[in-house]
């Protein structure tokens, strides 16, 4: 009888662990591996965009494609196996039936093993709570580092592709709720670690902007970036039947049907040109107001077309091609919308270039204190920048420490001058 209930209980178990996720495989299954070129794919939330899913595999070079994503089943294989026509080893879904799949071997071998994986429409707290904090986002976040895999998604899939994102933890939110209360129970706005994309460092997505109700929000979104961490954040979304590829030197090519179709792709930018870019009012229980001239956000929008000739530039976020600029602000919890003007501030990049070797501490900076040591030059020259890429503090590099206290909490750029070169280093004031 004991042996019985043991084999019964190891049955049992084998059993669960199994129903943790079903797979769907289509194609060459002895592993190959290519050298992808890497790159960013989302796209709006309707049916995918073909050119921009060739861009998505041909980057993949022939290699493992797979989907993963929480409901559903298996209707990206034989579309991105064969019928667009570029060649890869393999199309592989995943679809997680719970948490428990994250820890399942298998999965987490596919996961280091494909050279383009791609998330599925869905539910981005589904996404969140069975990979955030997981092996899976671990072995993806490797990838995108060391393999140079692609990467991309639509709707929850592009949700979840920025440093900050909309969890939906409490479900969606609608502009007016987000207006009326910027902390609104459901404006849940995050920045816990989870994927890290390259260009993508300052961003939250939004995906169904044909919903007219979704500019609003995503203001909000941004409002509440500047209040909670002092960023001045950036913006990506896509109207349904666009898509918005961005390659590894920081173009964005921008895929749609027009002029067949109306479609827009968004770049949204904190005014980087404002003395004070900070929102006028982001507090719970009140009305958004953020305002500041009429010009509180800068906002690129771009025709999405077949060939994705019309671009952005995602590294000094000023340069494009196809597109006109408006002004994005609100107004006492209304959404306004005028023509806009290029920013003038031509922010850095606050991509890290630690080439030098040189100790930045303490980071977090807790007392406004930063001492700056190692190195095999001798430091000539300090300089500070924002998350909006302005200059705030410059220093002659005689200094062992520098003293940042009367700068705003929030995201730093420190660059080191010495020699013929420049370092640079991200740091975060609390």
């Amino acid at each position: 009888m004991k042996r019985m209930v043991f084999l019964y209980l190891i049955l049992s178990n084998a059993a669960l662990f199994a129903q943790s996720y079903t797979s769907y495989f289509t194609g060459n299954a002895t592993d190959i591996v290519t050298n992808p070129s890497g790159g960013i794919c989302m796209m709006g939330g309707a049916t995918e965009h073909d050119e921009a899913m060739k861009w998505f595999l041909q980057n993949s070079n022939g290699g493992d494609i797979l989907v993963l994503r929480a409901t559903g089943s298996n209707g990206y294989n034989t579309y991105l196996y064969s019928d667009l026509g570029i060649p890869v080893n393999s199309v592989e879904t995943i679809v997680f039936n719970n948490a428990g799949a994250a820890n399942d071997p298998y999965v987490q071998q596919k996961v280091a093993q494909a050279e383009a994986i791609w998330f599925a429409g869905g539910d981005q707290w589904d996404y969140i709570t069975y990979w955030r904090n997981t092996p899976i986002d671990s072995i993806i976040n490797e990838g995108l580092l060391n393999r140079h895999i692609v990467i991309g998604g639509t709707s929850a899939g592009m949700a979840i592709q920025g440093k900050f994102y909309f969890s939906a933890a409490n479900g969606s939110v609608t502009t007016a709720q987000a207006l009326a209360n910027p902390y609104h129970v459901r404006m849940t706005v995050d920045s816990l670690a989870f994927l890290k994309n390259k260009f993508m460092e300052e961003v939250i997505t939004d995906t169904h902007y044909d919903n007219p109700d979704r500019k609003g929000r995503h203001v909000a979104f941004l409002a509440r970036i500047f209040k909670d961490w002092g960023i001045g954040a950036k913006g990506i979304a896509c109207d349904e039947y666009t898509a918005v590829c961005i390659d590894t030197s920081g173009i964005a090519h921008c895929y749609g049907d027009y002029p067949a179709y109306d479609e827009d792709i968004y770049f949204l930018q904190t005014n980087c040109d404002l003395s004070t870019p900070e929102p006028e009012n982001c507090t719970a229980g009140t009305s958004l107001n953020w305002n500041r001239g009429t010009e509180a956000v800068k906002v690129y929008r771009v025709k999405g077309t077949q060939a994705g000739n019309n671009t952005f530039s995602m590294v000094d976020w000023n340069t494009g091609v196809g597109g006109t600029w408006e002004h994005w602000y609100v107004n006492n919890g209304s959404f306004q919308v005028s023509t806009g003007t290029p920013p003038n501030c031509a922010p850095v990049s606050l991509e890290e270039n630690t080439k030098e070797a040189y100790s930045i501490y303490p980071n977090p900076v807790t007392n406004g204190i930063v001492t700056i040591s190692g190195g095999k030059e001798k430091i000539t020259g300090i300089s500070v920048y924002d998350s909006n890429g302005k200059l705030v503090k410059s220093f002659d590099g005689k200094q062992a420490a520098i003293d940042i206290s009367d700068l705003r909490a929030g995201l730093y750029l420190i660059r080191v001058l010495a020699g013929d070169g420049i370092a640079q280093y991200k740091i975060v004031k609390n």
